[in-house]
């Protein structure tokens, strides 16, 4: 599960129907819909806010919109209700950090998006983050740590594809 603090506009078509299934189901996560995930590293800076399901659906709206702006039709009728709330603050460690990763996916899978953003240092964040100084954040798992590393996972699962449930349409806008 990735939430992106980049800014939605950064990401490629796959990265970003990736971000909004991801979302939805953090936002399962956080209303107590589900047994999995619960402990995802990803929500620790959902559950600190006073309404973590008002965060989660200021952050859905945002790649909702951004979907809209490329004529996909995400179905935001899957956010769940919620009144606007303050900005999150999150570290510019952890903003370039995530760039980084970001920009490594796009090099192997959307090489002119890559070259596009050559040229940015320090990218936009999700409008929902507020950038303050400050390292990688602690709860952020690096690649090489964790059960890679200790040889408990030798590949990745294989990929499930999109379903009907994520809300999202295959088709894009105008097209019959």
């Amino acid at each position: 599960m990735r939430l992106w603090t980049v800014h939605p506009s950064y990401l490629d078509a796959r990265g970003l129907v990736a971000a909004w299934r991801e979302a939805l189901l953090a936002q399962k996560v956080l209303a107590g819909g589900t047994r999995g995930y619960r402990n995802h590293p990803q929500l620790i800076r959902f559950r600190s806010q006073p309404k973590p399901l008002h965060a989660m659906a200021a952050f859905l709206g945002a790649l909702a919109e951004e979907a809209r702006k490329r004529g996909y039709r995400f179905d935001s009728s899957k956010i769940r209700r919620s009144k606007p709330v303050a900005r999150m603050t999150e570290t510019e460690g952890q903003l370039l950090y995530e760039w980084g990763r970001l920009q490594s996916k796009l090099r192997v899978r959307a090489p002119l998006l890559h070259r596009q953003h050559g040229e940015i240092d320090r990218p936009r964040p999700h409008p929902l983050f507020r950038i303050v100084p400050g390292a990688v954040r602690d709860w952020e798992k690096r690649p090489g740590e964790g059960m890679a590393k200790q040889g408990r996972l030798s590949r990745s699962k294989p990929r499930r594809p999109a379903s009907r449930k994520s809300g999202i349409s295959r088709r894009r806008a105008g097209r019959p």
